[in-house]
């Protein structure tokens, strides 16, 4: 999901700001892909269009992917699902996203496993501190993690501190019915990753990006209580919002949205997460170039990109129904929306 872009960051960070990344391919077209391992240990096999077997990354470069995000867990267990993404694995990871020249996202959830609005479960190593704790707790893990991509010659573009964190991360110390001491263990992790990338953008992510109300709530409480941080991170899942998975109901919505957090805090604004079911296959390339549309429609070019949430993560190796991989072992015509040639012209056969 660099920079210190590429070749300007084999030694470290950049203590100035980002490299700029040249015009042509400023806009980010990324996907998480954290299953990738575990798929590839289970004897996966990938083919491209043309039904060759082939290295993924190879497959989504040629569908103009150009940014990898990767989730990291505490201390997962070894559960091919819900488990794996150690801080070991992150770097193994980044590093090949590195060597197929794609810049990188980290995604912490702050959790032994899956973080999100439902669940916000603090790692089990870090049960039972105190809040004081819990703050050295998180600096020092995102500290450490910072610190061994930045050994193995790897600069995050970007870092999420936390996972859709609507209602806080780290219960119940890090609630939003406690936003001074949310507030407190954001400010942490956004000075760990500063202080080992002084150019990393640090990413704070809320759910239902078509949800005005909800995110100026959020970031006007995240204002309010002094949280510090460079992009405002959305999701946006048609398939999931209120029973109405045709997109075309809240797409308006969704871009309504992205301009009104420019306008209103003066940040970047990114969609770190996006999918549509793998067996609507038109409907699901029809919402990505929408959505593409929409970040790009944001002024002054701060809209930055959209990333989808695990196109490769087939049905019939995650029972996952929002990937863009078919049965054969190859993506789905959806991935083909995120080819310039299609942007303005459309899907055709």
């Amino acid at each position: 999901m660099l920079l210190c872009l590429v070749f300007a960051s084999l030694n470290g960070c950049s203590q100035t700001g980002t490299t700029q990344i040249p015009r042509e391919d400023s806009f980010i077209r990324g996907a998480d892909i954290s299953w990738l391992p575990q798929m590839e240990a289970t004897g996966y096999q990938f083919f491209s269009d043309q039904g060759n077997p082939e290295d993924c990354f190879k497959i989504l470069k040629d569908h103009e992917i150009n940014a990898i995000r990767l989730r990291t867990f505490v201390n997962p267990s070894d559960d091919k699902f819900s488990g794996h993404c150690s801080k070991d694995e992150t770097v193994a990871m980044a590093v090949r996203a590195k060597k197929w020249g794609m810049k990188v996202m980290i995604d912490f959830h702050y959790s032994d496993s899956w973080a999100d609005p439902s669940k916000q479960k603090k790692p089990k190593e870090w049960e039972g501190h105190d809040f004081p704790t819990l703050l050295k707790d998180l600096y020092d893990y995102t500290f450490g993690v910072m610190s061994a991509l930045k050994t193995a010659g790897i600069s995050p573009e970007w870092v999420q501190l936390g996972n859709e964190i609507p209602g806080g991360m780290i219960y119940p110390e890090g609630s939003t019915d406690n936003w001074p001491q949310l507030a407190q263990l954001i400010n942490k992790g956004y000075d760990a990753i500063k202080a080992v990338c002084l150019g990393t953008k640090v990413i704070l992510h809320v759910d239902q990006g078509n949800n005005n109300g909800r995110f100026r709530w959020w970031f006007d409480a995240a204002k309010t209580n002094g949280a510090k941080y460079d992009i405002i991170g959305l999701s946006y899942y048609p398939y999931w919002l209120n029973g109405k998975p045709d997109y075309t109901l809240s797409i308006t919505d969704l871009g309504t949205n992205l301009n009104d957090m420019f306008y209103r805090y003066g940040k970047e604004v990114m969609v770190v997460e996006v999918g549509g079911e793998d067996t609507q296959v038109q409907n699901t390339f029809d919402m990505l170039v929408a959505v593409q549309k929409k970040v790009k429609e944001v002024p002054d070019n701060k809209g930055l990109g959209v990333f989808y949430w695990e196109p490769e993560g087939a049905r019939s190796w995650s029972r996952y129904p929002l990937s863009a991989w078919g049965e054969d072992g190859k993506p789905t015509r959806a991935m083909d929306a995120f080819l310039e040639k299609f942007q303005e012209r459309g899907y055709t056969e």
